[in-house]
């Protein structure tokens, strides 16, 4: 009688409730399997964001160590992003060309400048926003895999860093360019060598002419646009006019020539 009595409507508005969705485990390790680089890749960016972290907030091991291990898995990104967009390795003076004009070399290029000086947190800043804004869709499309509706609070800052996407790369851009008188600095203090701003000069002007990221070209041009328009002003101090005008004239003659920019590529 008890049972009986017990398996009334709301047992059975119990029993008619869907369960919920368990997460797709086996859809996520096949996609995994049968994109083994894209996944590797998004890795790579995630030990980068994880060894910054780790540099700042040292809550084990070396910060030093981790300011470099930060540096190498950005390098190993960027190689493995060079394997992706250049397979087949020529010896030849057209490879070569397309070689230096991919955006993943001249982040494998700042990875080995900068591993070889003094930690400076300012390096950090750019290779962490690439691995955060470039590893934000990867993700995504990893917990798509998973259910479309798991982990909500994780789509949420996913969607804030793409949201932000342009800001990310102004900010790349910028810090790019204020590096470059921070590394003769680091030559006073004895942190550099004598060579490093030369050849940081020479990633410069790389991320100038880059055709799929504009963004260190167009940085430029505000920064000179809004140095003439301060130095114009008639409040602006006539003893260091000169001198501004004549460093903007210095940084665009040293300018590479202009190049057609072609779409972003993230």
């Amino acid at each position: 009688m008890s049972s009986d009595a017990n398996s009334g409507p709301d047992s059975a508005q119990q029993e008619s409730r869907p369960a919920g969705n368990p997460l797709n485990w086996n859809g996520l390790v096949d996609h995994i399997k049968a994109h083994k680089l894209d996944f590797a890749l998004w890795c790579t960016r995630v030990c980068t964001i994880f060894f910054t972290i780790m540099y700042f907030i040292p809550l084990t091991g070396n910060a030093y160590s981790c300011y470099y291990k930060a540096l190498m898995a950005n390098a190993a990104t960027s190689a493995l992003r060079l394997h992706l967009r250049l397979p087949q390795v020529q010896l030849s003076q057209q490879f070569f060309a397309q070689l230096v004009a991919e955006d993943s070399c001249h982040y494998l290029f700042f990875s080995l400048i900068f591993l070889y000086v003094s930690p400076l947190a300012l390096v950090l800043l750019p290779v962490v926003l690439f691995a955060m804004l470039h590893s934000a869709s990867y993700s995504l499309t990893l917990l798509d895999q998973l259910g479309q509706n798991s982990w909500w609070g994780a789509r949420m800052l996913i969607s804030l860093v793409e949201f932000q996407s342009v800001n990310i790369l102004r900010m790349v851009a910028f810090t790019e360019i204020l590096l470059m008188p921070f590394v003769f600095i680091m030559i006073f203090l004895g942190k550099a060598g004598l060579l490093t701003p030369f050849i940081y000069y020479n990633f410069l002007t790389l991320r100038y002419s880059s055709r799929r990221n504009p963004y260190t070209r167009n940085m430029f041009r505000e920064i000179r646009v809004n140095l003439e328009n301060v130095a114009n002003k008639p409040s602006f101090p006539a003893f260091l006019k000169g001198p501004v005008h004549s460093g903007i004239a210095l940084v665009s003659r040293l300018a590479p020539r202009q190049v057609e920019a072609q779409p972003t590529d993230q």
